[in-house]
């Protein structure tokens, strides 16, 4: 197999694929003996009927039959014989079958390459999870306001589930801490994303961009469906949830192309875990800065 890789873009290639000889004639062969077997021409048995006429018959079907199968067999082969990454799905063009020669052209989308050197040692400041009296007191009013009475006392905490006014207050100020707790984690994650993503700059692959836009959008639907929204409202909001998400969209797939180069340098599985694998390295490497609430 001959193959020839040509640079259109920092982000796209295109691969010329050929080959000749007893690969394609083999799989003509192949397909050939698979359509004579089902083939039906007035006069013969299926599977009885001369070679000649079923070439002749079955020419354009075996043609195609043939692309079909050795073409994305090919074009994976040269994926991996000149390392290339591709992203989607590729554009195949300038098509030429003979009966002992197949050529075509690969227009592919590529996995950019980054080159990132300032990842650990990123700083982080941590804020101390504390919950005031005040923010206990006002979850407690609003716990007073929607069961309609006056009295906050004991009472009051045992028709809610709860022995005294006391563990009322505890367990409010657990939930707090957890709300608070999970809002610094994520705004530790922000700092850590805003860090690398302004340090790298590299022009995104639109199909992946197009592909978490899609999720997103598609999510956003859901989100709406499960209050109730009709699908018609719904529907009518496809294009404001489209713009609303696309920098969002741009920010995940830059995100998740960062930490794979950096998954590659630290030798971290590119898994399913890998995203989460690699924010525990940077989190573990980071220059944490604590300080008070």
């Amino acid at each position: 197999m001959k193959t020839e890789v040509k640079k259109l873009s920092d982000s796209e290639r295109e691969l010329s694929i050929e080959v000749s000889g007893d690969l394609v004639k083999n799989k003509f062969e192949d397909v050939f003996k698979r359509i004579s077997k089902e083939a039906k021409i007035k006069g013969f048995r299926p599977g009885h009927a001369p070679r000649e006429m079923i070439e002749k018959e079955f020419s354009g079907v075996a043609h195609e039959q043939v692309l079909k199968e050795l073409i994305p067999e090919l074009y994976d082969q040269a994926l991996e014989k000149e390392k290339v990454s591709a992203v989607d799905m590729p554009q195949i063009t300038d098509v030429k079958l003979e009966r002992s020669k197949l050529s075509f052209k690969a227009k592919v989308e590529i996995t950019p390459e980054i080159e990132i050197k300032e990842y650990k040692g990123i700083k982080i400041t941590y804020k101390k999870v504390a919950v005031a009296a005040d923010e206990i007191k006002k979850s407690v009013d609003q716990l007073k306001e929607r069961k309609k009475t006056e009295a906050v006392d004991d009472a009051f905490a045992r028709a809610l589930g709860y022995p005294s006014l006391a563990e009322l207050e505890k367990y409010i100020e657990r939930q707090l801490c957890v709300q608070k707790d999970n809002a610094q984690r994520q705004e530790v994650e922000q700092q850590v994303v805003d860090f690398l993503t302004k340090k790298v700059e590299v022009k995104l692959p639109q199909s992946l961009v197009n592909k978490q836009l899609e999720d997103s959008v598609k999510h956003a639907k859901m989100e709406l469906a499960m209050q109730g929204i009709p699908k018609e409202m719904i529907a009518q909001r496809d294009g404001e949830f489209r713009k609303e998400l696309e920098p969002q969209a741009r920010t995940q797939v830059k995100m998740y192309l960062i930490l794979s180069a950096i998954a590659r340098k630290e030798n971290i599985a590119a898994d399913q875990q890998m995203p989460r694998n690699v924010m525990e390295l940077l989190f573990k490497e980071a220059a944490w800065e604590i300080t008070e609430a």
